[in-house]
This record gives C-alpha cells, structure tokens and sequence, in this order.
C-alpha cells in the first residue's frame, strides 16, 4: 500500500524543492520591481519639492489696503485684504493672520489707504491668501 500526499502537502513539498531556475528567475523579478518602484517614487519626491519651492517665492505687491469685514463686506471678522488690479483685472489678496498683519490692521479697519506688502502668496478656498514678511503704509 502506497500512501499518496493531499494535494496541499504535495505543494508545501514542491516549494521546498524548488529553488532552480524560477525561484531565480522570480527573486530577479522582484528587485527589479522594487528598483523600478523606488526610482518611480524619487522622481515624484523630486516633482513635489520642486512645486512647494516655487509656491514660496516672495512678491511685492502694492495696492489698496481695506478691511474685509468693514470695507468689503466680504467676511464675518475683520481681515486685512490688499486690492490690485493686474492685467486690467481687479484681483484681492487675502491677508493671513499673524502677527504682522494683525498690528496693522488699525490703519485699515476703518479707511482704505495705499499699502505695500512682502510675502508668500496661496490659493487658499479659492482666494488668494498673502503671508506678509513686510508690510508697510506706499510712500
């Protein structure tokens, strides 16, 4: 009598033997998969950092300081907004709140002046939003 093997032991049996040519061929397959994944992977890190730097360029801008509250009637709290027109369009830069832009907001809440800012420029909520390193009254 003969004992025959199920066919999962049969399998776990083959494994064990099978290191040839496509255990081989199956390991070389994987490294170049992972190669190829992680070249894939560096060139989007590289993509990514490249758009993050340019998005923190600084510009100057000049224009109309107002209140986006008081003047604009654009928000619920006051905000300091910049007005310039660029290409024959009118287009309004939204303030970020810290501390520099806050200090200056006692020149702009109640009246609308001339006024320079410094500083980076992002789209946020579909609004361009300025976060000023400089910001002072246009001489």
């Amino acid at each position: 009598m003969t004992c025959q093997k199920s066919g999962i032991e049969q399998n776990a049996a083959d494994n064990r033997l099978n290191t040839g040519p496509i255990t081989r061929k199956k390991q070389t397959m994987k490294k170049t998969i992972t190669v190829f994944t992680s070249i894939a992977g560096l060139v989007l890190l590289s993509l990514a950092t490249t758009t993050l730097a340019n998005d923190k360029e600084e510009v100057t801008i000049t224009g109309e300081g107002k209140c986006a509250k008081c003047s604009l009637k654009t928000a619920d709290k006051c905000q300091n907004v910049i007005q310039t027109t660029e290409n024959g369009k009118k287009t309004t830069y939204y303030l970020a709140k810290n501390k520099m832009s806050n200090d200056f907001h006692d020149n702009l809440c109640k009246e609308t002046k001339q006024v320079t800012a410094t500083g980076t420029v992002k789209e946020v909520d579909g609004k361009k939003e300025l976060t000023v390193t400089k910001l002072e009254l246009a001489k």
